[in-house]
């Protein structure tokens, strides 16, 4: 009996196995093709990086929406610089393209990739002719309005939050005191007597102040110097605005800093005017996230909080 039951379930697995090499047999090769797509997207979403853009897509005069989220900083799961430069290199060469339209929704970032994307943004005006527009989202501060410079008109929403022009080139935690009470004594060995700067074992010198005040002062005058050409102000009027604080969309329209309080569709509407298309056609560029990106923010955060404080544009922040 026994041996007849285990008989007659071999038969079955044979049938079945036999039924579903049937069935994949029978697929088409575009089928599987697209079974392979589909696990080839799987996989990008956990592993992979940014959404490469289609080209081929592109068969008509268009302006590009270049999203610009989250921390501004090398990698992120909401930013990546390598993928904002490629996108702009993309653009600048790309002869269906008649603009850019900048949907900014950040609180700042590093210095560095802040102003690497501003160049950018410049260079793909100066060698195309071809207008950046920008319009703020909830957030558009520090890192966010360096490089909201680069934009001919700038819009914001009557509920954004912008300014906080200013710089942070670094912390520093002095905890030789708690150390000594509780017993514990750290020595770090360098060559060089300021090569110690910021750690936590040594308390700084105004010598060393001092070398941090310039790096926040030199960084400054770049930003407000590069203010003051967008907003076309005397950079003395910037420096008055630009003490770090934030700005209501009201308060920066009346100083300057934005050209007009509306919605995205007026923002829209200025690009039409400015380039003359009947009809805006738009094309989203827009970094995704993947998992590995998720990991990799939350290490960010781990190893230098500062990186990620809101309205900080921070000079040393990796």
């Amino acid at each position: 009996m026994k041996s007849s039951r285990k008989g007659f379930f071999v038969f079955v697995l044979i049938a079945v196995l036999t039924f579903l090499s049937g069935i994949s047999g029978a697929l088409s090769k575009s089928e599987e093709a697209e079974q392979k797509a589909d696990a080839a997207e799987i996989a990008r979403m956990i592993f992979g990086g940014a959404k490469e853009f289609d080209q081929r897509k592109i068969d008509h005069d268009y302006v590009a929406v270049l999203h610009v989220e989250g921390v501004i900083q090398k990698e992120g799961y909401t930013y990546n610089q390598k993928w904002i430069l490629d996108t702009i290199d993309f653009l600048k060469s790309d002869r269906k393209n008649q603009g850019i339209m900048l949907l900014i929704d950040s609180p700042g970032g590093t210095v560095f990739e802040s102003d690497e994307t501003y160049l950018a943004l410049m260079n793909y005006k100066t060698s195309t002719g071809k207008p950046v527009h920008a319009y703020f989202g909830s957030l558009a501060a520090s890192g966010g309005y360096y490089i909201a410079s680069s934009a001919d008109h700038i819009t914001a929403n009557r509920n954004t939050l912008t300014g906080s022009i200013g710089v942070i080139a670094g912390q520093s935690v002095d905890a030789t005191g708690l150390l000594e009470k509780i017993g514990i004594k750290s020595r770090t060995f360098t060559a060089g007597r300021n090569k110690n700067m910021l750690n936590y074992n040594e308390p700084l010198s105004e010598e060393q102040a001092e070398i941090m005040q310039s790096v926040a002062d030199d960084a400054y005058e770049q930003f407000t110097q590069i203010v003051a050409t967008a907003r076309k102000m005397p950079v003395e009027r910037v420096k008055e605005l630009a003490d770090g604080r934030i700005y209501t969309a009201a308060q920066a329209l009346k100083n300057g800093l934005v050209d007009e309080i509306g919605s995205l569709e007026d923002a829209e509407d200025s690009m039409e005017d400015e380039i003359g298309m009947c009809e805006f056609e738009e094309f989203r560029y827009e970094y995704e996230e993947s998992f590995r990106d998720l990991l990799r923010g939350v290490s960010t955060f781990v190893k230098n909080p500062a990186a990620v404080s809101p309205f900080g544009l921070n000079y040393l922040a990796r």
